[in-house]
């Protein structure tokens, strides 16, 4: 299932070829940097079957994210139901992505998240989207800002599943677009 192409990029569900890749990033200390915690091979398997469910399940969640020239997954990016409740009310659709290091700096992830913001104002007629991220990541909160989302400091909140021995990583501030901002046109978004 393909969910959107750009020029260099396809947006897809999970193929069971894919775990290799999914179970690297969900490892690699510098991808997870903002993560209390880093998955091992069975954690990460785990995670891959539910987002896989999920998908199957409400036609949201992370999608795998693959050079459209050869199909070879380099990450994920997705339109995904929250579960963060009182902080996020149900129903929530947040954007997020996590990317292999190496293909890191090539605006991959700018690139696909622009086309599922389409999509998911277009085509799954959602009224807002939001992202969330601690505050020190700024690779993430940049890309939340060339997206055209904006800050919402009234929405910040302390994840509920960020340990405190972790303190460091619990807030976390929220950037949010709406339906009509996204129609309207961000300057500098093509």
């Amino acid at each position: 299932m393909i969910i959107r192409e750009t020029d260099r990029l396809r947006i897809r569900g999970w193929k069971e070829s894919d775990r290799d890749l999914f179970a690297e990033i969900n490892s690699d200390p510098k991808v997870m940097e903002f993560f209390p915690f880093r998955r091992n091979r069975a954690e990460s398997g785990a995670l891959f079957d539910r987002i896989g469910r999920g998908i199957s399940e409400t036609g949201f969640g992370f999608f795998a994210l693959a050079l459209r020239d050869n199909d070879m997954p380099i990450g994920f990016c997705g339109l995904a139901l929250t579960d963060l409740e009182p902080h996020l009310p149900d129903g929530t659709i947040e954007i997020g992505w996590r990317l292999a290091l190496p293909f890191w700096g090539n605006g991959y992830v700018t690139e696909a998240a622009t086309a599922l913001l389409d999509y998911g104002f277009t085509e799954r007629r959602l009224g807002e989207v939001v992202s969330f991220a601690a505050p020190a990541n700024t690779r993430s909160t940049a890309v939340m800002k060339r997206l055209g989302m904006r800050p919402d400091p009234n929405r910040d909140f302390d994840h509920p599943r960020v340990p405190d021995a972790h303190a460091y990583l619990k807030r976390h501030v929220l950037y949010a677009i709406t339906a009509d901002e996204w129609t309207r046109g961000i300057p500098g978004r093509d």
